[in-house]
């Protein structure tokens, strides 16, 4: 059916990618040309990947993310410390995925206003079958499929430090950083900020 909703996500794709996430930031912010994206990702492999296949799939993967971000987030990727960088990367993969924020903004707020000690693997099956009514697709996706994105979204969650590890799944609260709250505020990403604060 046209124009039907869609989750438009890269969960698959892998989890924060903190480090290459830095590399991605450099070039968006040396406004690099297509030759100079193709030089820096495939030949000089800044990525560090094995296969120049994986090394593009990943390029692009984050550039996505930090495309619905503003110039001075990209600065506090590149520049930052591993704390700062980890948590703008956070907000990049929130911005690129709805999937990922309405998760978030049920299950994991709900988790933290009931004072859960953990979430539980089954929480992200609940909660795509419960999306599956707003987009169809979603009911016909491989279950593999499904699995790895809740094990990548538990690995996110783990990276910024909401969780104690992705294994444990043992709730923390998230201490945002004042430039990230800054960035999120200045640049009005209403909704990621709202999700932010209710990760404590």
């Amino acid at each position: 059916m046209t124009g039907s909703f869609s989750y438009n996500s890269d969960l698959i794709g892998g989890g924060l990618m903190v480090r290459e996430s830095r590399a991605v930031a450099d070039l968006l912010l040396s406004d690099a040309d297509e030759e100079q994206w193709h030089q820096a990702i495939i030949v000089d492999n800044r990525l560090q990947k094995n296969r120049p296949a994986t090394a593009k799939r990943t390029g692009q993967a984050i550039r996505k993310r930090l495309e619905k971000l503003e110039p001075p987030f990209w600065q506090a990727l590149r520049d930052g410390d591993d704390q700062l960088a980890t948590q703008v990367s956070f907000c990049a993969a929130m911005a690129r995925n709805l999937l990922l924020v309405e998760f978030l903004e049920s299950v994991v707020a709900d988790a933290f206003l009931t004072q859960a000690e953990a979430l539980q693997a089954y929480q992200w099956d609940e909660f795509l079958a419960e999306r599956a009514h707003r987009d169809e697709a979603i009911a016909g996706w491989a279950e593999s499929s499904k699995r790895k994105m809740g094990q990548v979204v538990y690995r996110m969650l783990a990276e910024v430090g909401v969780l104690a590890s992705s294994r444990s799944r043992k709730l923390q609260p998230l201490l945002l950083r004042p430039e990230v709250k800054s960035l999120l505020e200045t640049y009005q990403h209403v909704r990621l900020s709202a999700c932010c604060r209710q990760l404590r």
